[in-house]
């Protein structure tokens, strides 16, 4: 009796594989993309920046300036204080070029099955390995937490606005707490999310490569162009959620000291009934 499927299907391979090792260190086969996608970014980056002029350019330059007027205007509409989200604008628009670029050269051709060292891939996307996406989302959120202490004028106060009334009171307690697990959690779903999204695609796509046969660039090309809106739309919601984070806490204490200045203030009636009695 002939089979109706096809015996094997498409080779998957969601785990990174060790493709060679330095001293005691293991590089496998998405440390090493990762690698070298970050040299191509930095060449990129250096390249635009000595093109850019007073008189916008098209092209690579422009598409690069575009995005980063966006995450600028992007980082600082989040904060209350203008001047306080500029500084941060460089880490932020880092961050969303980093990710969009290495998740769009992930796609490229021969990255994934192409070419094997042994039985595994010799190139997988950086950003499909969650060890990667992890290390994204544990530098992020360690540079919000340093950036968040100073907002808040130091850890004690930082630790405080997780609190919405006294601590001693055993209610508050225990939201309190919740509130602080909550927020070390964050490291888990921002690479997860990454993660998820960049590997369901590259799985996609290889399973309508192998579906395709000697067409295989026609019947992917579709899922390949969308995964290249994927890409960036992850990279901004990784970096949205980022913000969001940090603009939270600097908002939070920056409104809190306007609250106690106004409240240090004596009230014009006040002032009134003082002038008054003198």
């Amino acid at each position: 009796m002939t089979s109706l499927f096809a015996d094997s299907g498409p080779a998957v391979h969601v785990a990174p594989a060790p493709i060679m090792h330095l001293g005691g260190l293991t590089i496998t086969n998405s440390i090493l993309w990762g690698w070298i996608s970050t040299v191509i970014i930095c060449l990129v980056m250096i390249l635009v920046a000595r093109r850019v002029t007073v008189k916008p350019k098209g092209g690579l330059v422009q598409f690069i300036e575009a995005g980063v007027d966006f995450i600028t205007n992007l980082v600082e509409s989040g904060f209350d204080d203008k001047s306080r989200g500029r500084r941060y604008v460089p880490y932020f628009v880092t961050l969303f070029f980093f990710l969009m670029l290495s998740n769009w050269l992930g796609l490229l051709p021969g990255i994934g099955e192409a070419f094997h060292r042994g039985d595994n891939p010799l190139l997988r996307p950086f950003t499909a390995d969650l060890n990667g996406t992890f290390a994204a989302g544990l530098v992020t959120m360690l540079v919000v937490y340093a950036a968040s202490i100073r907002e808040s004028g130091g850890p004690i106060k930082y630790i405080r606005h997780f609190f919405i009334g006294s601590p001693l009171n055993p209610l508050y307690l225990i939201i309190g707490i919740l509130e602080m697990f909550t927020d070390l959690t964050r490291v888990f779903s921002l690479s997860l999310r990454l993660f998820l999204n960049v590997a369901i695609g590259e799985i996609v796509i290889a399973v309508f490569s192998y579906l395709g046969h000697v067409v295989a660039p026609v019947t992917a090309l579709p899922f390949t162009l969308l995964e290249l809106f994927v890409g960036a739309l992850q990279a901004y919601i990784f970096t949205v959620l980022s913000l969001n984070y940090l603009a939270i806490v600097a908002n939070h204490g920056h409104g809190s000291e306007g609250q106690e200045s106004l409240t240090e203030e004596p009230l014009p009636e006040t002032i009134g009934l003082q002038s008054g009695r003198a």
